[in-house]
């Protein structure tokens, strides 16, 4: 299953070439549409391609700056520039980025499935040794679960430096890297959770990572957290943490009330509340707590015998200016505009 972007500053040759891309038959696995060089680079630093096809003249960033920057930041992404300027010059210039094809518009589904066909070979050929079979993925999960099961920390961590060595050597690229340890987060969590003793929280997706290192750190955390909800259930706390917590925040809105206090309230270690409560809510705890307050100013709004400057410390904001400001964030509108909009005058 292939990645691939096309990146077009006309609407027209975007969706053409997204059409016959789509016939070509090859297995793709995502299409993403760019309107400019800018707009494109920064979708392939948040996850790159497979293959990209490229207009030259585009505003802000064009084509040739595009393939630059690319070469610079995965060379293994394979390029294909479509111009309607037949210059060599351009070709030249290309190729020293290291694009595969150089098609001239208008381009046709058979040169496009030959491009695709072209890029599809150098691929297989040049990602051949990252395969990382199924089986030793599996092998891997069992030795995890087995470590978080007997709660042998000590073992977690081997079989953690254990996979990263051997996966190391198969020169994934990093979006590889990542979809392959949320994989092995997916698996891990099903056996777990398919032991019918405890449920068990189950974990986002890893967040964008720069590098090679922040994807492990993100990944040896997440294995972290099934290993301290395991422990923390076998000690008899079945209650949801996190549910309690906003339990908690809810009956002190008024308060300023710290992460740190809830986490201690509850008995876990904040560092490990704080990324427990985001995984459960989407949220940090001061988001969740901003919007909780926000949520219950509305509602005081619209109760006409609440003054304005009594709600502010209703919902524990001692600083009406302070609180003015957040409302305005957060609805759009002052809370005196909030509440005129309710019909009630004061």
């Amino acid at each position: 299953m292939y990645r691939i972007m096309i990146a077009d500053d006309e609407p027209m040759i975007r969706k053409g070439l997204q059409k016959l891309i789509q016939q070509s038959g090859q297995p793709i696995a995502s299409l993403r549409l760019a309107e400019n060089g800018i707009d494109a680079l920064n979708q392939i630093r948040e996850s790159c391609p497979d293959f990209l096809f490229t207009d030259i003249r585009m505003p802000k960033m064009d084509g040739l700056e595009l393939c630059r920057h690319t070469a610079e930041l995965d060379p293994d992404i394979q390029i294909v520039v479509v111009s309607g300027y037949n210059d060599f010059e351009y070709a030249q210039r290309c190729l020293s980025y290291g694009v595969k094809e150089y098609l001239l518009k208008p381009i046709s589904k058979k040169t496009v499935e030959a491009a695709l066909e072209k890029l599809v070979y150098l691929h297989s050929k040049h990602t051949s040794p990252a395969f990382v079979s199924v089986h030793r993925l599996e092998e891997w999960v069992g030795e995890a679960e087995a470590a978080i099961w007997s709660l042998n920390h000590e073992t977690l961590v081997k079989v953690v430096q254990q996979a990263r060595v051997e996966i190391s050597s198969h020169r994934l690229r990093l979006h590889q890297l990542i979809d392959l340890l949320d994989e092995f987060t997916v698996l891990l969590f099903k056996r777990l959770h398919s032991r019918d003793i405890f449920l068990f929280t189950e974990r986002a997706p890893l967040h964008a990572a720069d590098d090679e290192d922040s994807a492990w750190s993100q990944f040896q955390a997440r294995l972290v957290l099934f290993f301290d909800e395991l422990r923390m259930k076998r000690r008899g706390k079945l209650k949801d943490p996190v549910e309690e917590a906003k339990l908690y925040i809810e009956a002190h809105l008024a308060e300023e009330v710290s992460l740190e206090d809830v986490a201690e309230r509850i008995g876990l270690n904040a560092s490990y509340f704080s990324q427990l409560f985001k995984q459960s809510t989407r949220e940090t705890f001061v988001q969740y707590r901003t919007r909780r307050r926000m949520e219950k100013a509305k509602k005081l709004l619209a109760q006409p015998h609440y003054r304005i400057t009594d709600i502010s410390g209703e919902v524990g904001y001692a600083d009406h200016p302070h609180f003015t400001k957040t409302f305005k964030k957060y609805a759009g509108c002052l809370p005196s505009e909030y509440r005129n909009k309710l019909g009630i005058d004061r």
